[in-house]
């Protein structure tokens, strides 16, 4: 299999509210629109918010994982734009800082800042 691109697809139950968060909260820039869905950059990534899918059966099993340069000033961005913290951002057991958010659909956001000691930052390619 010969992966060339990909995206996250989300089917809102609410399309309009779902695209405000996205847009105007978190302040994703638009990759493309269509008739019946909204696409964002979202990093390596493109998130589909797919207007013509909406009305899903239940809460939204994804999570999305998107990295940022400095979480703080992420947290502090996101607070003044009225975005719920659902976990205030902390160091985890493997070193990534995390906070957690969630979109109106219960879609799982897991902000991550890799700090610069992690072994993420790794160049494989250089020896030790």
């Amino acid at each position: 299999m010969d992966v060339l691109s990909g995206r996250i697809i989300l089917r809102p139950a609410d399309p309009d509210t779902t695209l405000a968060f996205y847009r105007d909260q978190l302040g994703l820039a638009i990759a493309r629109e269509y008739p019946g869905g909204t696409v964002f950059f979202g990093g390596g990534t493109l998130i589909e918010v797919a207007a013509h899918l909406a009305g899903g059966d239940g809460p939204s099993t994804s999570v999305l994982w998107l990295q940022v340069r400095d979480l703080a000033a992420t947290q502090a961005e996101l607070e003044g734009r009225g975005v719920e913290i659902v976990r205030e951002a902390r160091t985890e057991p493997w070193g990534l800082i995390e906070m957690h958010i969630t979109d109106p659909d219960g879609t799982s956001i897991i902000l991550v800042q890799v700090p610069a000691d992690h072994p993420l930052r790794k160049d494989l390619r250089t020896p030790d």
